[in-house]
């Protein structure tokens, strides 16, 4: 139906279809090869959002919202790709009305797997930002607090505390520590001013992990947001473009 007015481009095997800041004013469909969809995040690294392959439309997005691209698209192989824009897509609404509800399965598939993506970013970014920053003594305090909390150590000092008084009541006269047992007060003491310090630091640590999770969060709604409200925003265009259509039909149909 489109044969007469679309373009038929060839790309090489890594070759560029389009980059990111490109022209939104052109949309492909990919016909044979194999194409990668690809952005940049926050952190300046590069996300894989779609591999396209026989059939399947990329582009198309920012040619309906008139932006520039969003992503970057290239052939990860020798490719063949329709070249569409605006009027072409006109006349294909024109002639085939139910096409749209195709483009908007495409288009709604496409945002489902970004939501994925987004999901297992948000899932794995937290850990492995705080792995990254972690040093050695934050480390230890994390261990020395974990520890300091368990049952295991409170076993483990009591069982000391009563072999160490028993000890100290049996022996009597020869004890090196008689009661009111000063010096196991002075090593209680001294553990308390020790283990304070380092629970207090390992506090701090989990603070900063929920500030980090929570911040990360934020991000993720806020991209998430934002391509809620793009894909909405493309979908009321197409939406208007059918109405156009369907009334262009009927003015068609009653007209004598």
């Amino acid at each position: 139906m489109l044969a007469s007015q679309v373009e038929i481009k060839s790309f090489a095997a890594r070759q560029m279809i389009y980059k990111l800041g490109d022209p939104g004013d052109r949309a492909y469909i990919l016909l044979t090869g194999r194409a990668q969809i690809t952005t940049v995040d926050e952190d300046q690294q590069e996300v894989v959002l779609a591999e396209p392959t026989h059939g399947d439309p990329f582009g198309f997005a920012s040619m309906l919202d008139q932006t520039p691209h969003q992503t970057a698209a290239m052939a990860i192989e020798e490719a063949t790709c329709l070249e569409i824009d605006r009027h072409d897509l006109a006349v294909l609404l024109q002639k085939q009305p139910m096409a749209g509800m195709d483009m908007m399965t495409v288009m709604a598939r496409q945002f489902h797997s970004t939501q994925n993506l987004i999901r297992l970013r948000a899932a794995r970014n937290p850990n492995q930002l705080i792995e990254e920053e972690e040093t050695v003594g934050e480390r230890v305090a994390d261990k020395v607090a974990s520890f300091g909390g368990s049952w295991t150590f409170i076993i483990l000092f009591a069982v000391i505390l009563l072999i160490y008084t028993g000890a100290n009541q049996i022996l009597r006269g020869k004890a090196w520590d008689p009661y009111p047992f000063i010096l196991l007060n002075l090593f209680l003491s001294m553990l308390a001013a020790i283990q304070a310090p380092v629970i207090m630091m390992s506090q701090n640590r989990q603070d900063k992990k929920d500030r980090l999770r929570s911040e990360l969060d934020f991000d993720v709604n806020v991209r998430a947001e934002s391509e809620i409200q793009t894909l909405s925003r493309r979908l009321h265009l197409l939406h208007e473009k059918l109405d156009d259509v369907s009334k262009q039909l009927e003015t068609k149909t009653t007209a004598p």
